[in-house]
């Protein structure tokens, strides 16, 4: 069993910056895929970013290429995403998730574990 724990979510005005953190505690050996995932009112969940924990390979949903960074620290089981140039179409609550599986997959039903979630909030 893997909980996970959100944090530093908040309201931004637009092209700002916010980084999020997700620690990671028990049964934490079993993460192999680590990932973010969003959820704006009225929409389905949907991918954000993801990373292998041990080789640290990272992939994006287009929609934040080049404006997300996504990030761990082995040592303190904790995940990150630095987010830069915010939209407000970025506005949504923002899940850590962890999957135990090697390969990557984008649906968020492939994802064992789950934060509760941290609000951000992109004013225009």
């Amino acid at each position: 069993q893997v909980h996970l724990v959100e944090s530093g979510g908040g309201l931004v005005q637009a092209g700002g910056s916010l980084r999020l953190s997700c620690a990671a505690s028990g049964g934490t050996s079993d993460k192999h895929v680590m990932g973010w995932f969003r959820q704006a009112p009225g929409k389905e969940r949907e991918f954000v970013a993801a990373i292998t924990w041990i080789v640290g390979s990272t992939y994006y949903a287009d929609s934040v290429k080049g404006r997300f960074t996504i990030s761990r620290d082995n040592a303190k089981n904790t995940l990150y995403l630095q987010m830069n140039s915010l939209k407000p179409e970025d506005t949504a609550v923002y899940y850590c998730a962890v999957r135990i599986g090697y390969y990557i997959t984008y649906d968020p039903r492939g994802y064992a574990y789950w934060g509760q979630g941290t609000q951000v909030t992109v004013s225009s």
